[in-house]
C-alpha cells in the first residue's frame, strides 16, 4: 500500500457560470434514479463484505470494485452539478475509473484486512460514537456561544426559537 490509499481528483476546467441550475435539475437527472439503486445495494454488498472480512480476512474484489464505483459516479456527478460545478463534462454512466474525466476517485485494494475490526470499525463513523453527535441534535443557538438551554437546561441564558 502506498501512503495516500484514497486518491480523489476534482480538476476545474472552466465550467459555464449560468448554467448550473440546469444541469442539477435536467441534465443530472438521469444520474439520480440509478445512483439512488445503486445505493440502495451498497450497504447490502457492504454488510457481506463484512461478513467476508470477519471470516477470511479479505475483502471481497467484486464487491469492493462495485463500492468503490458507486462512489467514484457519485463523485463524478457532484462534481458535475451543484454544488461543485466544476465541469461542463457531462459525468460517465459507469462505475470503472476514467482517466479522462476531470472528477476521480481512486481506492487502492486492500490485500488482507484484520478480521475482528470489521466488528469494530461500523460503529466509529456514527455521530452518535463521539460528543459531537450530543451537539448534532442540538439547536444552533447551542453550539454557538449564546447557548439557549435547549439541549443542557443547566445553561440557559433565554428562550430557543429554533427547538
Amino acid at each position: 500500500m502506498t501512503d495516500e490509499p484514497v486518491r480523489v481528483r476534482g480538476g476545474i476546467d472552466a465550467p459555464s457560470r449560468w448554467l448550473w441550475l440546469v444541469k442539477w435539475c435536467v441534465l443530472a437527472a438521469p444520474h439520480y434514479p440509478i445512483l439512488i439503486g445503486l445505493y440502495l445495494v451498497y450497504p447490502l454488498l457492504t454488510f457481506v463484505a463484512g461478513v467476508a472480512i470477519l471470516f477470511s480476512g479479505r475483502y471481497p474484489r467484486p464487491i469492493f470494485d462495485f463500492n468503490v464505483g458507486v462512489l467514484r459516479w457519485s463523485w463524478r456527478v457532484m462534481n458535475y452539478r451543484f454544488p461543485m460545478n466544476t465541469t461542463d463534462k457531462y459525468p460517465p454512466f459507469t462505475l470503472a475509473p476514467r482517466p479522462d474525466y476531470p472528477g476521480d476517485l481512486e481506492v487502492e485494494y486492500p490485500e488482507h484486512l484484520t478480521n475482528w475490526a470489521v466488528l469494530v470499525k461500523w460503529w466509529l463513523p456514527s455521530p452518535r460514537s463521539s460528543s459531537a453527535g450530543r451537539w448534532s441534535r442540538c439547536c444552533r443557538c447551542c453550539v454557538s456561544s449564546t447557548r439557549c438551554g435547549c439541549c443542557a437546561p443547566e445553561r440557559t441564558i433565554g428562550g430557543c426559537s429554533t427547538s
